[in-house]
């Protein structure tokens, strides 16, 4: 009996070591390199939005399903501009990695420091060296001609009409028809497509049908009101009717001449935009839906990182100013919702970042050398939930009109913003708490509380007023600033 079990037990040895030995050891499968869909609209608010503001009533699924599935980054700002057009320096930032005083030169600000060949080193150029197949679409112009081109396929158009031609649906067929291509010859690169687009900026002209969902006309007569309909969406909640004090920039197209608005700042005017404002987003929400949805039944979707954001925000009627040229909250933020491999879904993070970190996290999510002509930081660790936010301090400037101009510091719950134009006829200086304000309430907005106020003029925070004016012109002298203003040590 005992010999019986001794053969039995080394059968069963033999049979168990002779099973490992000849297992098949399988290679591992190389890992797909992740594929990107950079999405850029022109000229929106953060505050559009329902998951950055609960009052809008602006419809996004696509988006709104974006923000669920991925991370949401609450303060993603723009750095600034020296010109008035403010998205040119802001695409010039995204593309390269630069901070706002040392881009190339443009539109009259000239910058002799600026890097030779930086065109050489921007998304396009650098994912090309890395084997990516790239795409563009886009608006044409205030942006960076040289750095666009270096995109392998190039779609560029402004298209701020109200039909499938000449909206926001052209840009979507550029990019469906660049992966039908891709379909069709197997492509098996992965790809960076750029996709930008033209609206909500002005004009704002919607489709028919979502005008109509908004209570919305695309109004054309200078000398008359828009119709007041019941659907337009409410005013917001630090809507005037007139700023305080002029912003510095003299006949500013944006303030004066947009089709539409011009100089009025009634109620009706300005609900009317914001409806034509939402028309054109929602459209790009609905063009957003089909890039996804065919990138999901290629099955490249979860191995693509969708980035959405926008050049820069936008007032449309919020402290009685309509355009971008100013640093209040609507306009120096931006929305930044990231989704992709490795991030995981429902995240929200302060974040702290600006435009011109992109192309380094861009390369970094990649597996690319970061050029050595970015200033900009990564922003992977913060997608990955290693970090909270990338800086404590932000720091934003608007030199496009009348010189210093404007600039603001923001350091946890407190900002300053400081305006320094028209030939010193114009110094002013306000501080705010932003976690007590968000909106930027001041005086003219008739609110009680006292912290739902400009606090500049309170003496309770002289100390604290000191201490932001202290950081500001160390912010100021960390980027370069060639101007100082008016009660600052002249350089």
């Amino acid at each position: 009996m005992r010999k019986k079990y001794i053969l039995l037990s080394s059968l069963i040895v033999i049979t168990l070591f002779g099973c490992k030995e000849n297992k098949k050891v399988e290679e591992p499968k190389e890992q797909k390199r992740p594929n990107f869909l950079f999405v850029l609209v022109d000229d929106q608010s953060p505050f559009d939005f329902k998951f950055y503001d609960s009052t809008s009533s602006l419809d996004a699924p696509t988006i709104t399903k974006l923000a669920n599935d991925g991370m949401v980054v609450e303060n993603a700002r723009h750095m600034g501009a020296m010109v008035g057009a403010v998205c040119t320096p802001s695409r010039h930032m995204i593309m390269s990695g630069r901070t706002v005083w040392s881009l190339p030169s443009m539109q009259g600000y000239v910058n002799p420091t600026a890097p030779e060949n930086l065109e050489e080193n921007t998304i396009g150029a650098v994912f090309n060296r890395a084997g990516y197949n790239t795409m563009r679409t886009c608006k044409v112009g205030n942006s960076y001609p040289q750095a666009n081109k270096q995109f392998t396929v190039v779609k560029d158009a402004t298209k701020r009409g109200g039909t499938e031609e000449s909206g926001s649906a052209w840009h979507a067929e550029q990019v469906l028809s660049y992966l039908d291509d891709r379909s069709a010859v197997k492509e098996e690169d992965p790809f960076f497509i750029y996709f930008g687009f033209s609206h909500p900026h002005d004009i704002r002209n919607g489709t028919p049908e979502l005008l109509e969902k908004y209570g919305a006309t695309n109004h054309t007569d200078k000398y008359s009101l828009p119709t007041a309909n019941d659907k337009q969406p409410p005013l917001p909640d630090n809507y005037l009717n007139k700023h305080p004090f002029h912003h510095g920039h003299l006949e500013l197209r944006d303030e004066e001449n947009v089709s539409g608005v011009w100089k009025n700042r009634d109620e009706i005017t300005v609900r009317n935009e914001i409806g034509r404002e939402y028309a054109c987003s929602e459209n790009i929400d609905i063009q957003l839906n089909k890039v996804l949805s065919k990138l999901e039944a290629m099955g490249e979707l979860d191995n693509t990182y969708v980035i959405y954001t926008s050049d820069h925000g936008i007032a449309v009627g919020r402290h009685g100013l309509m355009g971008k040229q100013n640093l209040y909250e609507h306009s120096w933020r931006v929305p930044l919702i990231v989704k992709g491999p490795g991030i995981k879904a429902n995240q929200r993070v302060e974040g702290n970042i600006y435009l011109s970190d992109v192309l380094p996290t861009l390369c970094d999510l990649a597996g690319i050398d970061i050029p050595e002509t970015v200033q900009g930081t990564s922003f992977k660790p913060v997608l990955m939930g290693e970090k909270e936010s990338l800086r404590d301090v932000m720091y934003g400037v608007y030199a496009g009109g009348s010189t210093p101009g404007m600039r603001t510091v923001k350091k946890g719950d407190w900002k300053l913003i400081k305006y320094d134009v028209l030939d010193g006829k114009v110094q002013e200086t306000q501080l705010f708490n932003i976690a007590e304000n968000p909106n930027e309430y001041i005086a003219q907005h008739n609110k009680s509380a006292e912290m739902l106020n400009d606090l500049a003029e309170n003496p309770k925070y002289a100390d604290k007023l000191v201490e932001m004016e202290a950081l500001l012109l160390e912010e100021m002298e960390t980027y370069g600033d060639p101007f100082r203003l008016w009660n600052q040590e002249a350089k």
